[in-house]
């Protein structure tokens, strides 16, 4: 048999095994990732008992795909701009379980007698979890709208994000047999520069384009683009040495701030289903039996390090970064598996043989029964809690809980205006430095060798002079970027001043800074093509500072790079605004009280139906509020009491998540239901449709259709044919004769009568 024919046959075998076990796990009520999971494990090489995968090498491949569309989803739903909102308290909890798992887990490999190089990568391996199950699995429970999930999803990006500059360090490690520091800030230096350098870039180019191009775009197209993109972001993070699967989440990320985001993340789910699917089998596949017998006393131990580990330090670093016990205990229970990297990293200490062969395949294992136990243990995350709160002193809880809100609630005031000021220079000198770094690198890379090719009857001296202007005037948006304040710091300046006339003078001194800055990348770009005095610097920066100082207002206007930057960054979220004011309004500034919005649709049976809003128990029962009612193409904004409503409505409720959670079942539980015998009345009844001939003797014959009164007895007309005519939906003066075919349809016992 063919190569493409033993594929075939593989993925046939696959996707059949997948379905029937998923339905016999949907059955059971148990997560459709264990049907996955049972699937690889039955039709994997290892197990003989049924039909076997022949080409595990291209069903690797496959599922190497569906993590890459896992990730591209996952970043349409968990934009750059949330994990910003997240990010301390993300970045604390993926710390605090990455350092506390990394010596956790290099304290077990020393216990179980493995060699310090191996526990080290033991400590790398235990690390990370998992985001491609954690993805699945809140996908099956119906989670991604719970409060703990952005944080969840933000601590998984940043320990991606930790995973490859551990990925350098440990190959480093291992190579060398000593700890490259300098290696492993090259490598994190590295990865901030791509992932500012990408963000920037794809903001400010593809939405501009897919608005340009919005009246071309039909599902199809907008399907191939966006995948066209996120393939072209997968080859780029590899070119640069980093995962494919970052590539995949940051353009998503990416693509997740235009407007098309949701039409994208609905084009791509049965793609993402399909191969996510093929990754979750083979990851049943990878399960050894023989490995597991050999090494049971190692795999349980390190399963229960993994799920014990990662629980106590992810809830930890939550509560450490003021979540509150509730979100921490969730986060904790969710975070307690392996993840993707950690077969990477055990493939790769195999590969530099500074490890033994049988541990791969053991950390696999543990990495699927892990993952068989994740959705059980984020399910378990409601009732531990419950129990903290019983068994837990109520003083603590209260301090822990009352902690994370006041530390939201103080952050903003306690930060004042000079810390403001200085964190937006910075971070303005960072974003447009890396653009102007990666113009000055690829100029270097591409223009010089394209002049000096193309130009060659030139002098050297004009061939440099021609590059050095091209780059400078390609680089000159970002300069002005650097040198011309923002609205926001020239707000905070004006405010300092105004407060303290002596603050003009570091104000000052803090403009002159991002000017030298800004001309220190000119200096730089001269002075890699033409041999400068110390003079000829000096007078340059001093040109240049005059230069902004002096022109800086008229400079000011021209910053359309840095506008339309902004506007397509912001643009989902003002049309957002624009769309649903009071549910953007009280996400923005109430979401830190755990105040939230949820609209819910008065059903067709509701018996609220028709009455008005004050002889409702909304109020009584759930505490909830209405600010809003969607009849139609109206809106009614803040409803009296006299307010009535109608079925289809649509009802915006504010309040906290447990209020929420009432109103809707309220809602849900409040409808009718018909009793037994009406509901064999509405029962549907046998439809029929025939024809019948008529003839002298027949009833109808010499007959009107109104005279027959038919559809009083639940039968209608459709057609009549009569001398070769058809006519459709006859009038109710047609009349019947003799030799006419007359079409019937209604309740069989009806038009059994009348034929």
């Amino acid at each position: 048999m063919s190569e493409e024919a033993n594929l075939v046959k593989d993925l046939a075998l696959i996707l059949i095994s997948a379905g029937v076990f998923t339905i016999i796990s949907k059955a059971l009520k148990q997560p459709l990732i264990l049907g996955y999971i049972v699937a690889g494990f039955l039709v994997g090489p290892h197990m003989g008992l049924f039909p076997t995968v022949t080409s595990t090498v291209q069903v690797s491949e496959w599922s190497d795909i569906g993590i890459i569309f896992l990730l591209f989803a996952l970043g349409l739903e968990f934009s750059f701009k949330k994990l910003l909102k997240v990010g301390s308290s993300a970045l604390i909890t993926a710390m605090t379980q990455c350092v506390g798992m990394f010596i956790l887990g290099f304290l077990v490999g020393e216990a179980i007698g493995w060699s310090n190089m191996e526990s080290i990568f033991l400590g790398g391996m235990l690390s990370m979890s998992s985001t491609t199950i954690i993805i699945k699995a809140y996908d099956d429970l119906g989670y991604k709208d719970r409060p703990f999930v952005p944080l969840v999803f933000g601590a998984l990006v940043f320990e991606d994000l930790i995973a490859v500059v551990l990925m350098v360090l440990l190959s480093t490690m291992a190579v060398s047999n000593k700890f490259a520091g300098g290696e492993m800030l090259m490598g994190l230096g590295k990865l901030v520069f791509f992932l500012i350098l990408w963000f920037l870039v794809g903001i400010y180019m593809i939405p501009t384009l897919l608005k340009k191009a919005h009246k071309y775009l039909n599902d199809e197209i907008l399907l191939l683009v966006s995948l066209g993109l996120c393939f072209v972001m997968v080859s780029l993070a590899t070119l640069a040495g980093f995962s494919e699967a970052l590539g995949a989440f940051v353009m998503g990320s990416i693509l997740a701030e235009t407007l098309e985001s949701e039409h994208i993340m609905h084009l791509v789910k049965g793609i993402k289903d399909l191969f996510g699917a093929i990754f979750f089998v083979s990851v049943g596949m990878m399960v050894d039996p023989h490995v597991i017998a050999g090494n049971w006393g190692t795999i349980l131990v390190l399963t229960i390090t993994v799920m014990a580990g990662i629980l106590f330090f992810s809830t930890s670093g939550a509560v450490l970064a003021g979540q509150g016990l509730d979100n921490a205990v969730h986060a904790g229970f969710s975070l307690a598996q392996l993840g993707e990297f950690s077969f990477i990293i055990a493939g790769l200490g195999v590969s530099l043989g500074v490890m033994r062969d049988f541990i791969y395949p053991v950390i696999i294992t543990v990495s699927v029964i892990t993952t068989f136990t994740t959705p059980y243990m984020i399910k378990a995350g409601t009732p531990a809690y419950q129990y903290l709160i019983k068994k837990l002193p109520e003083q603590f809880v209260q301090k822990i809980n009352s902690f994370s809100v006041q530390d939201k609630e103080n952050s903003a005031a306690a930060q004042n205006e000079w810390k403001r000021l200085v964190k937006e220079l910075a971070l303005r000198v960072l974003l447009y430095g890396v653009i102007l770094i990666a113009i000055d690198l690829g100029s270097h890379l591409f223009l010089d060798k394209f002049i000096n090719s193309r130009l060659d009857s030139l002098t050297p001296f004009v061939r440099n002079l021609i590059s050095v202007v091209i780059t400078l005037v390609v680089m000159s948006p970002f300069l002005v970027g650097i040198a011309i304040s923002g609205d926001d710091i020239n707000r905070s300046s004006l405010k300092l001043i105004k407060e303290k006339q002596s603050n003009v003078w570091p104000v000052i001194s803090l403009a002159l800074l991002r000017i030298l800055i800004a001309m220190g990348f000119v200096v730089s770009v001269i002075a890699s093509h033409f041999n400068l005095a110390f003079w000829t610097i000096l007078l340059i920066l001093v040109f240049g500072v005059l230069f902004f100082f002096i022109g800086r207002r008229s400079i000011s206007k021209f910053t359309i790079v840095e506008d339309r930057f902004m506007a397509n960054l912001n643009e989902k979220e003002q049309q957002q605004r624009r769309m649903a004011p009071v549910t953007s309004s009280v996400s923005d500034k109430m979401s830190r009280y755990n105040v939230k919005t949820d609209m819910i649709t008065i059903s067709a049976d509701s018996l609220y139906a028709g009455k008005s809003l004050k002889d409702l128990p909304f109020r009584h029962k759930s505490g909830v509020n209405i600010v809003k009612i969607i009849r139609g193409s109206r809106s009614i904004m803040i409803p009296t009491g006299d307010e009535m409503i109608f079925p289809m409505d649509k009802l915006l409720a504010v309040g906290t998540k447990e209020q929420l959670a009432e109103f809707r079942k309220d809602m849900t539980e409040n409808v009718f239901v018909p009793e037994q015998s009406d509901a064999n009345q509405l029962a549907p009844r046998a439809f029929e449709l025939e024809s019948i001939t008529l003839n002298d003797d027949s009833w109808l014959t010499g007959k009107t259709l109104r005279e027959t009164d038919m559809r009083s007895y639940g039968c209608m007309v459709i057609s009549v044919v009569s001398d070769g005519q058809v006519t459709t939906n006859p009038k109710p003066d047609y009349r019947f004769k003799s030799g006419d075919i007359v079409w019937l349809a209604g309740e069989k016992s009806a038009c059994d009568w009348w034929a």
